[in-house]
């Protein structure tokens, strides 16, 4: 017999919320579900039982303090327009489309519920250098005052801007954005809104 997992679902919409909680009873029994409307709900009831979150990937960002460290335990919602960043940004055992078929769906949680870490690279070959820039672009800071800062040519700012889109596949300082919040370069707090 199966240990019954405890899954926290944590979505403003109902809807959403009920579906995809019927699609866990329905398809992964055993499951134990608390729907919450706020990450402030869940943390009133208590969050050391769970063993799976579903979020939207706002609420990751808001409170990537505790989602980072339980990132192996934590599944983003997203749709098809964040579909390709979130592809890139999460590791794809982190990432759920919501927009797919049912089928497809139940495919990717039985990926999701069987993934065991394997310990991968999380910065993907980035050099130090590289990582450097990366944090300062997503901290919000322009080409000329990362070459000031790191105290380089704007040049090399632009090839490292340029090496870093290549090896990991993300193009957007918002998607550069999840990508180093995800991987623990940088806190959501050290984010210029």
């Amino acid at each position: 017999m199966h240990k019954s997992k405890q899954i926290a679902i944590i979505l403003t919409d109902t809807l959403q919320s009920a579906g995809l909680q019927s699609i866990l009873v329905d398809y992964f029994p055993p499951v134990s579900i608390s729907v919450f409307s706020s990450f402030n709900r869940m943390e009133e009831n208590g969050t050391d039982q769970f063993d799976y979150f579903f979020i939207p990937s706002e609420t990751f960002v808001l409170y990537s303090e505790f989602f980072l460290p339980r990132r192996n335990k934590t599944i983003v919602l997203t749709s098809d327009g964040e579909m390709k960043e979130a592809a890139n940004v999460l590791t794809s055992n982190f990432y759920l489309n919501t927009t797919n078929s049912l089928e497809l769906i139940i495919d990717r949680l039985q990926q999701l519920f069987s993934y065991e870490s394997n310990g991968a690279e999380t910065n993907k070959g980035l050099s130090i250098r590289e990582t450097d820039v990366l944090q300062l672009i997503v901290k919000g800071i322009t080409n000329k005052e990362i070459a000031d800062k790191l105290n380089i040519s704007l040049n090399t700012v632009l090839s490292h801007r340029k090496n870093i889109t290549s090896k990991l596949g993300i193009k957007t300082v918002s998607g550069l954005t999840y990508y180093a919040i995800m991987n623990g370069l940088i806190s959501a707090d050290e984010i210029e809104l």
